[in-house]
């Protein structure tokens, strides 16, 4: 978890195949801890053919059925419909040449957002960002994507830089956001 913590989190990242992924991941973890996804991240990416959108938007039930006897993954039938449904819609939008990525970034105004927390005690379960975001994606069929889901989300996208200020990896994800565009 430290690992995944010193050079994944906060660090921003424009890939949609990884919005996807932390998309899943993050959804995955409601009600469980992120180590435990964490320790299966290998595994949920072999049963979700490597977060390929096109490919996982066309599991069908025998797919889903398959996923659910999968003992490396978390086997949640709503998660899982989830996931499926959720990729279908990011295949909607990229044949509208629209990226889910690109939206999320132009949400926070094309830049990271960087708190100023002293503790992660201060760090809120969810932001007003984080509301409007998830209450949009709703709209627009994605699901299982709560505001507290979405708060993670972008955290885990760097859109969102949560590192607390005596974090000694904080201004190294600030750094990085300011190579990139968004």
């Amino acid at each position: 978890m430290q690992t995944y913590h010193d050079t994944e989190w906060g660090f921003p990242t424009t890939d949609e195949t990884e919005t996807f992924e932390l998309m899943v991941l993050e959804m995955m973890q409601a009600g469980l801890s992120w180590q435990t996804v964490l320790n299966k991240r290998a595994a949920f990416r072999a049963a979700f053919a490597d977060f390929d959108i096109d490919q996982v938007a066309a599991f069908d039930a025998e797919k889903i059925a398959a996923l659910m006897q999968d003992t490396g993954i978390i086997r949640n039938r709503r998660k899982i419909d989830a996931a499926v449904n959720n990729a279908q819609q990011m295949k909607r939008w990229h044949a509208a040449g629209k990226s889910l990525n690109a939206y999320l970034w132009q949400q926070a105004g094309g830049h990271q957002l960087v708190a100023q927390f002293a503790t992660s005690a201060s760090v809120p379960a969810q932001t007003p960002l984080a509301q409007q975001i998830s209450k949009t994606l709703k709209k627009k069929g994605f699901k299982f994507l709560g505001p507290t889901i979405v708060t993670s989300w972008l955290q885990a996208l760097g859109i969102q830089n949560d590192h607390v200020l005596t974090c000694e990896f904080r201004q190294a994800a600030i750094e990085a956001a300011k190579s990139q565009a968004f």
